[in-house]
């Protein structure tokens, strides 16, 4: 009767079986023997046919626990023998994708490593957090292996820290569906053939590729340029309007030394007006009234106009204003604002196209803060594998189903 019902729970079928079941009070481990029919014939993957049993061996699988209990599947596995006279040992539908686990015992990892740090996993399911790791290294390279890009035609290309100083990693996602599709080490113009190289193994071509927004890094304008011979560059406004904050901040800490006024409107300058608590606006309304005497608020006027422009869509009257607007901005005295607007004509054709794609990074920004979660939830482990395997468990959309039946 309790066999019966461990067979059920397990999901094992003929001529599977399970012929034992003993408990280990000191060790509280659970051990459940499994074998198979005499006389069985298995059927063994690229080979034709049902073949007969060789020999055989005892493998132990580690399963999900037993309430509280450790629960370990003792399982006697065939070697079938083919017809070429080779032998070749037969997997149970049950066992895991990596050595020494079932499928179920996997999924559980796999669920909790996308959730909380390798280490605390480890401590739950009770294994190493190396092994937490393999598993789900493992997961993410077979899921990729099964994943189809080949309807991708938008990416965003974007870089994050990987640790302190100039280490960086680069992400490629689909600009569409908003997943990760590939990610690399660096952030050079030879990082965007790594990802081209990637995605094309995942039958994305680099010719498909007929639209990328990046921010305005040079290492990434020859990469896409070189890489992507039929992708439209985009910069979106908010890196744009972000290059004009910068701007005004820098004008307020030059002339907030002459002018104690300006102290303490950081944020009041930086924030969008209609966010702004009423006595902020009072304050910015005050300070935009001395327009024609004080730089910091012709700046935040400049900055405002740019980014009232960079909400137009018709392309001809969004060119025709931005050309205009460097012009104003290149007669101004606000040296700050200048660079930005020297940007702006360097890297014209590209900001216009925001216009029309109105591809953003923004999606990408925003898991910034889920990719800083991911080197804390990796710590001790080093590796740019790692890293890139916990990037893909929280923002890939992997189908693990695919691999797994009972991963979700």
């Amino acid at each position: 009767m309790h066999d019966r019902l461990f067979e059920a729970a397990l999901g094992i079928a003929p001529p599977w079986s399970v012929t034992g079941v003993r408990f280990d009070e000191p060790a509280k481990v659970l051990t459940v023997a499994i074998d198979y029919a005499a006389g069985s014939r298995f059927a063994v993957p690229g080979v034709a046919g049902e073949h007969p049993v060789y020999d055989s061996l005892t493998k132990r699988y580690r399963h999900l626990n037993f309430f509280q209990h450790e629960c370990v599947l003792e399982v006697r596995m065939p070697r079938a023998k083919l017809p070429d006279g080779s032998v070749r040992l037969v997997e149970p539908p049950f066992a895991g994708k990596l050595a020494g686990f079932t499928l179920l015992f996997e999924a559980l990892v796999l669920m909790l490593g996308v959730q909380m740090p390798f280490a605390a996993v480890a401590r739950i399911v009770g294994i190493s957090a190396h092994r937490v790791m393999a598993i789900c290294e493992r997961y993410v390279a077979l899921a990729l292996q099964a994943a189809d890009f080949h309807a991708v035609t938008a990416l965003a290309i974007d870089e994050t820290s990987r640790a302190r100083g100039h280490d960086y990693i680069t992400l490629a996602a689909d600009a569409v569906n908003r997943r990760v599709l590939a990610v690399a080490e660096g952030r050079e113009a030879k990082t965007i053939a790594a990802i081209t190289t990637e995605l094309a193994e995942r039958g994305c071509p680099a010719e498909q590729i007929d639209s990328v927004s990046i921010d305005m890094s040079p290492a990434f304008i020859k990469g896409c340029t070189e890489q992507l011979p039929n992708a439209r560059i985009t910069f979106d406004k908010f890196h744009v309007v972000w290059h004009a904050n910068a701007a005004v901040d820098k004008m307020r800490r030059i002339e907030q030394r002459s002018d104690k006024a300006l102290k303490g409107l950081r944020w009041t300058l930086l924030k969008d007006r209609a966010s702004l608590r009423p006595a902020a606006t009072a304050d910015l309304d005050a300070l935009v009234a001395r327009m024609t005497t004080v730089r910091t608020a012709r700046a935040w006027v400049y900055k405002e106009q740019l980014r009232e422009i960079l909400e137009r869509r018709q392309i001809n009257v969004v060119r025709a204003m931005l050309k205009h607007w460097c012009t104003c901005v290149m007669r101004s005295k606000v040296e700050p604002m200048k660079e930005v607007a020297a940007l702006v004509r360097r890297h014209l054709e590209g900001i216009v196209a925001w216009a029309q794609t109105r591809q953003t990074n923004g999606f990408l920004e925003a898991l910034n803060g889920l990719f800083q979660a991911a080197k804390r939830r990796a710590r001790g482990f080093t590796r740019f594998s790692t890293i890139r395997t916990v990037i893909f468990l929280i923002a890939g959309k992997l189908d693990f189903t695919a691999v797994n039946p009972h991963a979700r």
